[in-house]
């Protein structure tokens, strides 16, 4: 039996729980010397989806694998890349197209089955018994997180507040807060937020698109006014501590209420994937008519998915942008170089002369990102190249390209909310530490 012990694979995967920003380590033991195995991981999405990702390794002379210092030779990620079974996940097969993986009920973990298989498998991993298995737990909500439900004056929205320390001492507040802006998909999307109320901040993640009590025609500046006085208003937020972060049709209404909002007047913003062309100086229902009018730009390439930059770029007219050379405080855009749903590399080029044009330049830093597309998520989120997606404006279902290589964009991602979160400490004047 002893020897049986012994001979009798063995894989531990640290932290067993933790955010879904940090990094976990993986280490098979007890293998043969020089013997192929298969890394594989499976998650079932909130939607009932399952998705997997697996390397290829080759154990050393030890008869270990290590995640941080082996590479793997093979499968749906290459090289010393252990978060790859994270970044590389994509759905199994048979599952339905055009999937994306979201996270809806942010207080239930991302539970990952990691296994090892013998032999380098490509496919049939079900039919297969693992020589060993683990669970991780991946949460984008800390010990301690607050949810605090916002329905105010029509405002819909999520105020996440975290009031303990790492080590459980509560933490008094109040914090420096962050109004956190979705893009068209619409919903009230509360995972971002949920993981910037874990590193210290007040994060406010806002619905803005079709609310039930709420028509578009009825959202317009003073709905994002009215939703950034009551994230100003709340007793647990530093009132002179604000920024707004903004992802696509989220970084154009960032773009526009900082430029021209007398009411919102934050110490600092954020612009992931967004563009200056969209301009939100009316309601979403006019903007939403305005990108109808020129529907003739969408290019559905050879296989039937929609690319929607060049629809952006038709709104070029000098009156139709952002005036940004009135941004008084500091910006910080995200972008990725395959963009192919919006023309944020070109967007940020003409925001960078308008900005020097108007002598505000210096407030301006840009990441451009390789190879990276458009949804640039938190880190280790599944890349997705395409996916099933409904436009607002007409409520056609299509499938969205959006761009981007598997991992440059998984760097991206992780460069990028590393950055952003150092830019949101920087400019709200916050604590160095945080979780």
């Amino acid at each position: 039996m002893s020897t049986q012990k012994r001979t009798c694979p063995l894989l531990s995967v640290q932290p067993v729980r933790g955010l879904v920003d940090e990094k976990f380590q993986f280490v098979v033991t007890n293998l043969p010397p020089n013997q192929k195995v298969t890394l594989h991981s499976l998650h079932q999405s909130d939607d009932k989806d399952f998705w997997e990702a697996f390397g290829h390794y080759v154990s050393d002379e030890h008869g270990s694998v290590t995640g941080f210092k082996h590479e793997s030779l093979g499968g749906t990620y290459e090289g010393t890349e252990p978060m790859g079974l994270l970044w590389s996940m994509r759905p199994i097969p048979g599952s339905r197209h055009g999937l994306r993986l979201r996270k809806r009920d942010i207080f239930r973990p991302m539970e990952v089955c990691i296994s090892v298989y013998s032999g380098h498998l490509f496919q049939g991993f079900s039919q297969q018994t693992p020589l060993t298995t683990s669970v991780t737990e991946r949460w984008y909500v800390a010990p301690g997180v607050k949810r605090v439900n916002i329905r105010k004056k029509e405002i819909r929205g999520t105020l996440f507040l975290s009031i303990l320390t790492l080590i459980h001492i509560p933490r008094p507040g109040p914090y420096p807060g962050v109004l956190d802006l979705w893009g068209a998909g619409g919903g009230l999307v509360e995972y971002r937020s949920a993981l910037l109320a874990s590193h210290g901040f007040a994060s406010m993640a806002l619905e803005y698109l079709a609310p039930e009590d709420l028509r578009l025609e009825d959202t317009d500046a003073s709905y994002f006014e009215k939703a950034y006085q009551i994230l100003k208003n709340h007793p647990m937020v530093k009132k002179d501590h604000l920024a707004v972060l903004g992802l696509c049709l989220g970084g154009a209404i960032t773009l526009s209420m900082v430029s021209y909002s007398k009411v919102i007047k934050p110490q600092c913003c954020v612009c992931i994937s967004g563009s200056h062309l969209m301009p939100v100086d009316k309601s979403l229902s006019e903007l939403f008519e305005e990108m109808k009018n020129h529907a003739d730009k969408l290019y559905v390439n050879e296989n039937n998915q929609v690319i929607h930059r060049n629809l952006i770029l038709s709104l070029t007219c000098q009156s139709a942008k952002v005036d940004v050379g009135r941004i008084k405080c500091p910006l910080l855009l995200v972008n990725g170089d395959d963009d192919q749903t919006i023309p944020a590399v070109e967007s940020a080029e003409d925001m960078a002369m308008m900005m020097e044009k108007a002598g505000n330049r210096h407030l301006l830093e840009i990441l451009t990102y390789p190879d990276a597309g458009h949804l640039i998520e938190p880190p280790y989120s599944p890349h997705f190249r395409a996916t099933n997606y409904k436009l607002e404006w007409t409520k056609e279902r299509i499938v969205m390209l959006w761009g981007g290589q598997t991992k440059p964009h998984a760097y991206a991602q992780e460069d990028a909310w590393k950055k952003i979160l150092a830019f949101l400490w920087q400019h709200l004047s916050a604590p160095v530490t945080s979780f």
